[in-house]
């Protein structure tokens, strides 16, 4: 199992310059419409395949589209949108502050209090956001809207954790993850076809007096689609189900501290991308402040 983690983590890192690859044609939008609802429905064809059942208790239906909502239309279009700004490494520096958030939404909307520990935990992730803000400002032009849209998608994936653990559906967490994948995709939908672009991405033709319109990506984009379908979404959200019953959780929690700092290292040798002391600071300060929060929650469970 510790070596399965470690390729978990080497999977979801080097996801991030994947990404920043696909979205070179197509948008943010685009892109996650397209891989969300495949990834959802392949998640409930295994539950089926595993005798899972796949209906949501209808009370729960509301948390369920809010728990879509924020970790996947928001987490997904945020870190992909975020891509499109600052270094993929970056962006996963970002994301990865989920932890962080999450105590500061359970405290503003559940009224938990947080230790001596967690304010130094979010003080450390603090200064490791400002340490990547100031290369940023000054080597990218829109680094500040890549920045925000960084650290929304940490805060929608937190948002959703927060309320999934305070108000549970009862369902197998497969079947849970495949239903936010599907739905997440179909609400980003109708975005795409409202503001999207279409004549830069279409391609139309009249045959037999109708109108059809298609678009045919790169074979290195449909080559990206595809890895970032089944590889990340689909075989790691498996495999992380996996080790979270397999492992302790001081284990578990290793890997939302290390897969930044692959993104980081992949995407300066796939995209050269900048990896420089500040990164390297940036990348302590938040695994210091992650390694903070995810062990002390550990001591606690």
């Amino acid at each position: 199992a510790p070596w399965l983690m470690a390729l978990l983590t080497l999977i979801w890192g080097t996801n991030w310059p994947v990404i920043t690859l696909a979205v070179r044609e197509v948008s943010a939008w685009t892109f996650r419409a397209l891989t969300l609802p495949v990834a959802g429905l392949l998640l409930l064809l295994q539950a089926h395949r595993r005798k899972q059942p796949l209906a949501i208790p209808r009370q729960h239906w509301p948390m369920l589209l809010c728990s879509a909502w924020a970790f996947l239309a928001l987490w997904n279009v945020a870190t992909t949108l975020a891509l499109t700004y600052i270094p993929s490494g970056q962006a996963a520096l970002l994301g990865f502050t989920m932890p962080l958030w999450a105590a500061l939404w359970s405290w503003l909307l559940f009224g938990h209090t947080l230790d001596g520990r967690q304010w130094l935990a979010l003080l450390l992730g603090t200064a490791g956001v400002i340490v990547l803000m100031i290369p940023a400002f000054a080597s990218y032009a829109h680094a500040p809207l890549g920045l925000v849209y960084g650290l929304a998608s940490g805060a929608g994936w937190a948002l959703s954790t927060v309320l999934l653990k305070h108000r549970p559906i009862p369902v197998p967490t497969t079947v849970l993850t495949g239903w936010q994948l599907l739905l997440g995709g179909l609400c980003l939908l109708p975005v795409v076809l409202v503001l999207e672009p279409w004549p830069d991405h279409f391609t139309a033709a009249n045959v037999g007096g109708y109108l059809y319109l298609w678009f045919m990506p790169s074979a290195s984009s449909l080559a990206a689609f595809t890895y970032i379908t089944l590889v990340p979404m689909l075989f790691g959200n498996l495999l992380w189900f996996s080790l979270i019953q397999w492992l302790p959780p001081q284990l578990v929690s290793l890997s939302p501290i290390m897969i930044p700092m692959v993104a980081m290292v992949s995407g300066a040798i796939v995209l050269n991308e900048p990896l420089g002391w500040q990164q390297w600071l940036a990348m302590l300060l938040s695994a210091s402040g992650l390694g903070l929060m995810l062990f002390r929650r550990s001591d606690r469970s």
